[in-house]
């Protein structure tokens, strides 16, 4: 529970239709068993106690009384267990029969909810046996040994020791209505929703229901955990598959299979959910709270979390979604930079091609551009611009890609004039330090935006989001452009851009971009080793992309602590990191990210094209003399 993390699960247990002593064994055998991998919640189907196909059972005494001392046998028997288990009962209140949730803790019932939504179509006949509750519903109910508690609709369920951890709870039709009663839950502090459901299975519902839960946990910003009916319940008129469901924020964090009683775990994030309603200022907080509030404790344990963060979120893990991923971003850059040039109205851009990653990545973006656009690519004049540290390896690839996609090549070698800069200011060009490197990359600025003001044209910016990130750039040297592309795309996304570009080419233009694409990333400002090769590699000087792209992704997304995006990244990164290595970069990256910001505040335009960018003019708005005191002091802490 450490970091706002709670382990929460559904389960389906193998019932026997009205015979309760059964199914409350069965539920507590798979209590104990969620609370031995460290569950903290755990929710059951709808009506689980009796079974949701009983039928006008439902008006036996006999078995309303069964529910009751089952509810009992479930309270006794977990008492000692630190968790909550919801499981779900018929009850008669005053006569009338509700469909109800029990909140069960420490042998205790510590609430219940009713179900509001009672089906009366198709298959369904709830309202032959059942009330729907209404949003005046209050009633004091009596669980024997297990307690007295209060029945009541919109009941929360919030723990003492952790402020994000509230829930509420749905059953089953709740959800497919069109005012569900998750939504006043949520905006009356819920973060997760349970839902006790007894959903038959037909023909193409299960797609249907994984959608329903995925958008309704995406709309509320909640944790959406869906219990379901299954193999147990009677076979008469229906087939119950079991599909239970746990959900995040629009994505799906564990499922069953359908037809096989499971149970199924999954590590939400509460404080996440919460930051995430924090940061959209259009989440409705419901001030005028109708809801009743139920507390709860847990011990405070640091578990550990289960699933494994993908080490590179900006990029998808499977191959179809990376394609239509990189297609989309591709299109989206070509359109932003197509839009530019249709409304200046030129015909000629220019663009400083190094060999490299990221001015590969904006040729391949601008000549897009320029096919939508029906130009000549003869109008994208790409100028390649040798000194001290170009390779052969770099510059031939440059002229290759420059020429296959028949764009204008001009080589502009700086050596004499950068030379010259040195002398007229007086630095020793035997001296490789940051002016020797930065008087490189601002001659070659210049040029590129002289080069532009004769041809009537702009410059296109190469620098990526990662280098905004860290500063990797020189003040108005490769740092400015008139329009840069790149501006929101990270460098782990920028090489699978280029591979997925070399992937639809063919002959020499394809092996040009597989040799970019396996390249080391440096800036090239320093002179070769003495076999011809790069010897300034940035990932050495600066760390890995990787490890930079993950603490970027958790800290501006999500607002993450250093403590728990460290955390996250020692289980990302088990077998290629030790704690002491991501330590070490995670220092680098937030003393970089916050006294570099005085070069993403005069950043030039770029196109958006995923949830992370720095803009100072669209998400990202910070002082450039912001202090990272209160950060790095989390960090001495690790």
């Amino acid at each position: 529970m450490k970091d706002g993390f709670i382990k929460i699960a559904c389960a389906t247990p193998d019932i026997k239709v009205a015979d309760t002593k059964h199914n409350a064994d069965e539920i507590v055998r798979l209590v104990k068993e969620a609370s031995n991998k460290g569950v903290k919640i755990i929710c059951f189907p709808e009506l689980c106690i009796t079974g949701y196909t009983c039928g006008d059972l439902f008006l036996q005494d006999v078995l309303l009384k069964g529910s009751i001392k089952a509810v009992e046998h479930i309270a006794s028997a977990t008492a000692e267990v630190d968790i909550v288990s919801i499981v779900g009962l018929p009850y008669q209140v005053k006569n009338k029969l509700y469909n109800i949730a029990a909140v069960i803790k420490a042998g205790q019932v510590i609430g219940a909810t009713a179900k509001r939504n009672i089906p009366n179509y198709s298959e369904f006949y709830e309202l032959r046996h059942f009330t729907p509750a209404d949003d005046g519903l209050t009633e004091e109910i009596s669980f024997g040994a297990a307690g007295v508690t209060l029945l009541c609709s919109n009941h929360i369920f919030a723990c003492k020791e952790i402020n994000n951890l509230k829930f509420g709870i749905e059953i089953c039709e709740d959800l497919w209505v069109a005012e569900t009663p998750s939504v006043n839950l949520a905006k009356s502090g819920a973060t997760i929703i349970f839902n006790l459901s007894a959903s038959d299975e037909v023909i193409g519902k299960a797609d249907y229901r994984r959608n329903l839960i995925k958008s309704k946990s995406g709309s509320l910003l909640c944790a959406y955990a869906y219990a379901d009916a299954g193999v147990g319940e009677s076979t008469q008129d229906m087939v119950f598959a079991g599909h239970n469901i746990i959900a995040e924020n629009g994505t799906v964090y564990a499922e069953s299979k359908i037809f096989d009683n499971e149970i199924i775990i999954a590590d939400v994030d509460v404080n996440r959910l919460v930051h995430e309603r924090r940061r959209m200022n259009t989440y409705i907080v419901n001030t005028n709270c109708d809801s009743y509030e139920s507390d709860f404790s847990l011990k405070l344990e640091d578990n550990e979390i289960t699933f494994v963060p993908p080490k590179t979120p900006f990029v998808p893990t499977v191959k179809n979604d990376l394609d239509s991923r990189c297609e989309e971003i591709l299109t989206m850059q070509a359109v932003g930079l197509m839009t530019r040039i249709k409304h200046i109205g030129c015909k000629n851009v220019v663009i400083g091609l190094s060999g490299g990653l990221d001015s590969t990545l904006a040729l391949i973006v601008t000549v897009h551009a320029y096919d939508r656009l029906g130009l000549d690519k003869k109008g994208i004049h790409c100028i390649t611009m040798p000194c001290f540290g170009t390779t052969d390896r770099t510059y031939t690839n440059a002229c290759r890609l420059a020429e296959a996609y028949g764009t204008t090549l001009e080589e502009i070698n700086i050596k004499a004039s950068v030379c010259q800069h040195f002398e007229d200011i007086g630095q020793d060009a035997n001296n490789h330090d940051v002016t020797y490197e930065n008087g490189q990359a601002r001659e070659r600025t210049q040029i590129l935006m002289d080069k532009a003001n004769m041809l009537g044209g702009i410059v296109i910016g190469t620098g990526d989001l990662s280098e905004l990130a860290l500063g990797w750039a020189t003040y108005n040297g490769d740092h400015m452009s008139m329009y840069a592309v790149n501006s929101s795309i990270p460098k782990t996304l920028v090489r699978w851009l280029v591979e997925y570009e070399a992937s639809r080419t063919v002959g020499v233009l394809s092996s040009t971009l597989n040799d970019i694409f396996d390249t080391p990333v440096s800036p090239e400002l320093l002179p070769p080793d003495e076999d011809g090769k790069i010897s300034q590699k940035t990932e050495d000087l600066v760390g890995p992309y990787e490890l930079h792209d993950y603490f970027l992704y958790y800290m501006l997304r999500f607002g993450f602590p250093p403590a728990k995006i460290f955390r996250l990244a020692q289980k990302s990164f088990e077998n290629e990191y030790g704690k002491e290595e991501i330590l070490k970069w995670m220092k680098k990256f937030y003393w970089r990210f916050f006294t570099q910001q005085f070069k993403r505040s005069c950043m030039p335009d770029g196109p958006k094209v995923g949830t992370v960018t720095l803009s100072p003019r669209g998400d990202f708005r910070m002082p450039s003399d912001a202090a990272v005191n209160l950060w790095m002091k989390e960090i001495e802490k690790i």
